[in-house]
């Protein structure tokens, strides 16, 4: 899908949650388009004081304004011939959305103060962690610029949402640290347990901290912030406890199928797979259980998985049927 949208040369709006990898897979579009041999410009529009977007955008001669004793060019023209990445497109205000709305259109532009109309030759690629149809239909983003911006759209999930990326960007980040560190298979559970609220930035930065405490060239489950290490057994009487006792009935009802058993306690079967886990490791359920197999069918197995994890929490589990 990104060879296609790199190929394809339109302008592109790529939506996610902050630090999802928005700006990775734009990088990405630009690395492999036929623009590559061009600049890469970046802007975080929300990081800008709003008296300053312009300029920044479209240049200035001298004179312009109070200060400009010298002409400058805008973003734009640093970026002919190449990829110009609007970060946080969502917060530019509305009048430098009509004038970037007209240079999407091809229309020629002028810096502040200057004459010379110039012809925007810059792929621009977008991106934003609002939802950006909330924000049209409040009036706060112009539908046109908005239709404008998203011939190509691309959404990139949290990274919650797809754990099969959690190590082999773990590997890679390490590698960029100091190629000569591995990560253990306690760090791996200990990174797949856990739910990265802050996505691939959070992951970066928790890989960063742990490789300062890895021991014998290993960064082990220990290296990593109390956050990360997988929660002790629930005592009898709280609300894991009742969680734990609600997933483990409805996989037994469900005859281990972890979709109908996510559908009857109301949650994901992303997040059912990742207490599954939770539970392995914190010594509730054993991992040679049939329970913690995807394709296991056998209601004994899993009655007795169960009951066997009732008894860890301090209580015989009364399991339906029996």
């Amino acid at each position: 899908m990104v060879d296609k949208v790199a190929a394809l040369g339109a302008t592109a709006l790529i939506t996610g949650e902050t630090g999802s990898g928005k700006e990775i897979l734009a990088r990405t579009i630009h690395t492999r388009s036929q623009r590559a041999g061009g600049p890469w410009i970046d802007f975080n529009c929300a990081a800008c004081p709003e008296l300053l977007l312009e300029s920044e955008l479209f240049g200035y001669e001298p004179g312009a304004f109070s200060g400009a004793t010298r002409s400058k060019p805008g973003l734009f023209e640093l970026a002919a011939g190449g990829s110009l990445f609007l970060d946080e497109i969502g917060e530019l205000p509305l009048a430098i959305q009509a004038k970037l709305l007209r240079i999407l259109d091809g229309a020629p532009f002028s810096r502040l103060g200057g004459v010379r109309r110039i012809v925007p030759d810059a792929r621009v690629v977008a991106a934003t962690n609002r939802e950006i149809e909330t924000e049209v239909r409040a009036g706060r983003f112009r539908a046109d610029l908005y239709y404008r911006l998203s011939p190509v759209r691309l959404h990139v999930p949290p990274l919650r949402e797809r754990p099969e990326d959690i190590v082999p960007l773990a590997n890679l980040f390490l590698e960029q640290i100091d190629p000569s560190l591995r990560i253990s298979a306690s760090a791996i559970d200990a990174l797949m347990g856990y739910h990265w609220p802050g996505n691939i930035r959070e992951l970066r930065n928790a890989i960063t901290a742990a490789s300062l405490r890895a021991v014998d060239g290993c960064v082990l489950a220990e290296s990593f912030e109390s956050r990360f290490q997988p929660a002790a057994p629930a005592a009898p009487g709280t609300l894991a406890m009742a969680e734990r006792e609600l997933i483990l009935h409805a996989l037994t009802t469900a005859g281990g199928n972890r979709t109908q058993a996510a559908a009857r306690v109301g949650i994901s079967r992303r997040t059912l797979n990742r207490r599954l886990r939770e539970y392995q490791r914190a010594g509730v359920l054993s991992p040679r259980t049939a329970i913690l197999s995807p394709g296991t069918s056998s209601l004994a197995a899993l009655s007795q998985a169960v009951a066997e994890a009732g008894t860890k929490m301090g209580h015989q589990t009364v399991i339906a049927g029996s």
